[in-house]
């Protein structure tokens, strides 16, 4: 799978609050795309470091 991180971290890092980080995951609006696995989301870090332009 890779390395990922979970929707809060993820959302911290781009300056979103946990709230609304399940939000946008839950509605498909989150920033970069997101693995469901079973009832969990994963962010998977190097989509986090393209969109930070950093890869």
């Amino acid at each position: 799978m890779g390395s990922t991180t979970d929707v809060e971290t993820a959302g911290a890092i781009f300056g979103i609050g946990r709230s609304k980080s399940y939000q946008l995951a839950k509605s498909g609006e989150f920033p970069v795309q997101l693995l469901r696995i079973g009832r969990r989301y994963r962010v998977p870090i190097p989509s986090i470091l393209e969109l930070l332009g950093t890869d």
